[in-house]
């Protein structure tokens, strides 16, 4: 009897040991303890707490209001949630989540890095337990639903600001992380196909490697990338500002991207001179606006991506099907914040996020 218990409290010493160190897990009230076991591929049952990853395409402050969202979601609605954002791109992304595969897990969303070429893990995602995307979509896989904006309509949107800002015209210059993920690639088409007064067309794709793009009022200079590197980020911009000095608007399209724009056009000696335009929340972009430096950004709703992604998930892995909605998309518009806004809307974001 002795041999037997002692076997007993070292097996229990060795499940307890096994938590999961490589993401940032948050069970929900007091059950869940995190610790890898196969998944059954059955849905969970009524008195269990199903475990649910949000994966990030990086690590930026928009990333981390998604975050509160998933864990203010797992708390409601009963679930383990795991935030797991990849430092470095694909390679980090895939292993990461190939972690997470490894161990218990009922549903993974997921804002995939280079959907066009990341077909072998959405597909090992999806054989291993629900899949949902958020953020950027990936529509050629097998996911259950995509849950946020329409990037094309919110790159128009954008493009819209920059017209208002610049309403005789100009030069502009885009900056953003990589084009190979798809909301990037939308957001930019969009932004191009307003100045240019197109016709709506989320399909069309201008190749960054041909140059610059000229409208009647509209000339598009660039469009510089950087991989998620801000100091990369920030040199591109810099170099942008002594390479075109009559450089009227630059467009920052990740959430880190504008407030580098902002340093770099403060250093040159020309913020207010140079136009900036946004996309997403950062604290900065929004002082910013609040200062008259940064004409307007278009804002998604990082909270609610994270939320609702937790909400659907726990639904489905309980058997819940009609969590899913028509058209397996759940759209989440994009919102546009300028200076006649801006304070409500950041009040409103402190308020979200206990800050």
């Amino acid at each position: 009897m002795k041999s037997l218990r002692a076997l007993g409290l070292l097996t229990l010493l060795l499940v307890v040991g096994c938590g999961d160190k490589a993401t940032n897990e948050e069970p929900a009230g007091d059950g869940g303890s995190g610790t890898p076991a196969k998944t059954s591929g059955k849905a969970t049952g009524d008195g269990e707490q199903p475990t649910i990853a949000f994966v990030t395409n990086g690590i930026a402050s928009f990333w981390d209001i998604a975050d509160k969202g998933a864990k203010d979601g797992g708390k409601e609605f009963g679930a383990v949630v795991k935030v797991i954002m990849p430092p470095k791109g694909v390679a980090d992304q895939k292993r990461m989540v190939e972690e997470v595969l490894a161990g218990k897990i009922d549903g993974v969303a997921i804002s995939p890095i280079d959907p066009d070429n990341q077909g072998d893990l959405m597909d090992e995602i999806a054989k291993r337990t629900k899949l949902i995307t958020h953020d950027s979509d990936a529509p050629k896989s097998k996911r259950l639903c995509y849950i946020g904006m329409d990037n094309y309509t919110a790159g128009r949107m954008c493009g819209q600001l920059v017209k208002k800002a610049m309403p005789k015209g100009g030069t502009v210059m885009i900056f953003v992380g990589r084009l190979s993920q798809a909301n990037a690639r939308l957001r930019r088409q969009g932004v191009i196909d307003e100045l240019m007064d197109r016709s709506q067309d989320a399909k069309r794709y201008d190749e960054p490697s041909k140059g610059e793009i000229k409208g009647k009022t509209y000339t598009i200079l660039d469009t510089r990338t950087d991989e998620f590197d801000r100091v990369r980020a920030k040199s591109q911009a810099q170099d942008a500002i002594a390479k075109y000095p009559n450089l009227g608007c630059m467009i920052g399209l990740f959430a880190y991207n504008p407030p580098l724009l902002l340093a770099a056009a403060k250093e040159a000696g020309k913020l207010g001179k140079i136009k900036v335009v946004a996309f997403d929340e950062a604290d900065e972009t929004l002082k910013g606006i609040q200062d008259g430096h940064c004409f307007g950004t278009i804002v998604q709703n990082p909270y609610k991506y994270g939320y609702e992604s937790v909400k659907m998930l726990a639904a489905l892995a309980r058997g819940d099907n009609k969590v899913i909605p028509k058209g397996a998309y759940m759209d989440i518009p994009a919102r546009t914040i300028t200076k006649a806004n801006v304070v409500k809307f950041w009040d409103e974001l402190k308020k979200l996020t206990k800050k």
